[in-house]
């Protein structure tokens, strides 16, 4: 007998995973900073990134899904010790009651069994681990010229055996100072009572498919193993026992099949606040995976700052706009913060076919927020595609202030 799998449209798919993202609703919680470290917990991680041609990825994510947010939240939350940074696919903040489950990598990297992008110096690592357990926390810089058993330092070899060190799990990060990282000794950093006990293979897979369906809604193994190296037959062999004990089920959408948690469909009986438009980072959870975005989305994005600007065909740093519960827009931004000026680039419609008044308006009402997110007061637009919309935003732009 076939058993038969729940079915639900591309639309329903949809809604629960930007419901299940958070991205549309802020989480109402007892202060604006607990409200961030929900959904850092919630969302299982947040992606560091260095780019600041507006507010870096890691604020820009949180602030989506909390508008009260600050960007003092984070290093107040790592001062507090309820989360820290190490790796998720990619370098994350991670909520520090998940600490347990990034010794995996950590051990993985020890032992040899993944490589770090860096060659291992012992010798170096050692008079780095030396110098910290002696003089407390230190930055890279604190390295340079002051060699005394090793004849050269310098200041890159040094970072490396850092960030070597930091990898494998034996340094944490307790600060950072103007975004450079201050490194001290895990037993230092770490609060009490922390659990450090090594997942087995299934704890680990099971937290993987967990977390993933709660912040995603849906999936599938290898969007769960995304950039986890040696994971995916794990975590397929973990969903088919998961199956069989009914703690996750299968949905069809179209002629696709996801995993999703029980409970989870529940959630479409909620509203999803279609009026609401959101200007999303290109690191923010709910797209970070490409290939997931262009099927259930059918939204193709590329972040272009990586591609030269010959071929650029949105820009240099091109935001997803949402709105509708689709992603109908492209933003490429910089923000002048000497100056105050914003600057949107280039704005191009995905659809041309949209109700141009009320994208307008949902568009001017964020954009409000948003320029006082990025320490600005006055925007210029520069370029529309089509650009038969330019006018229309500049009027509305210059009623916005």
């Amino acid at each position: 007998m076939t058993k038969k799998i729940e079915s639900i449209s591309l639309p329903q798919a949809q809604k629960l995973v930007l419901l299940s993202q958070r991205v549309l609703s802020e989480q109402k919680s007892s202060s604006a900073k607990d409200a961030t470290l929900a959904a850092i917990e919630h969302l299982g991680y947040i992606q560091i990134d260095t780019i600041s041609a507006i507010q870096r990825a890691h604020h820009h994510t949180l602030w989506n899904r909390n508008h009260p947010y600050q960007a003092s939240h984070l290093d107040d939350l790592v001062a507090d010790k309820k989360v820290f940074e190490h790796w998720s696919h990619a370098a994350a903040y991670l909520p520090m009651r998940d600490y347990r489950f990034s010794l995996v990598r950590k051990k993985a990297i020890a032992s040899g069994l993944e490589n770090h992008w860096y060659e291992r110096d012992t010798t170096l690592m050692n008079e780095v681990l030396k110098r910290i357990t002696a003089e407390g926390p230190l930055m890279a810089k604190d390295f340079e010229h002051k060699a005394t058993t090793i004849a050269d330092w310098g200041s890159k070899p040094a970072k490396r055996a850092l960030e070597y060190l930091f990898m494998q799990g034996e340094l944490m990060i307790t600060k950072r100072v103007n975004f450079h990282k201050v490194y001290d000794l895990t037993e230092r950093v770490l609060p009490e009572n922390t659990n450090t006990t090594f997942p087995t293979n299934e704890e680990y897979a099971r937290f993987l498919i967990t977390r993933y369906l709660q912040a995603n809604g849906l999936g599938i193994a290898s969007e769960m193993a995304y950039l986890i190296k040696n994971t995916k037959t794990l975590v397929s062999r973990m969903l088919q026992q998961m199956l069989s004990d009914k703690e996750v089920i299968e949905i069809k959408v179209n002629d696709s099949v996801y995993f999703a948690l029980p409970k989870s469909l529940e959630l479409l009986n909620n509203p999803l606040s279609k009026s609401k438009l959101r200007i999303l980072s290109p690191f923010d959870n709910v797209l970070i995976q490409r290939k997931r975005m262009q099927a259930l989305f059918n939204f193709d994005y590329q972040i272009e700052c990586y591609v030269t600007a010959a071929k650029r065909q949105y820009g240099y740093f091109s935001l997803p706009v949402l709105w509708d519960g689709k992603f109908v827009a492209r933003m490429d931004c910089k923000a002048d913060r000497k100056s105050k000026l914003f600057h949107i680039n280039h704005l191009a419609m995905e659809d041309k076919t949209i109700k141009t008044d009320a994208f307008i308006h949902a568009l001017t009402k964020e954009l409000k927020d948003f320029l006082v997110f990025n320490e600005c007061t006055t925007i210029q637009l520069h370029k529309t595609t089509p650009n038969t919309l330019k006018p229309i935003l500049e009027d509305a732009l210059k009623k916005m202030h």
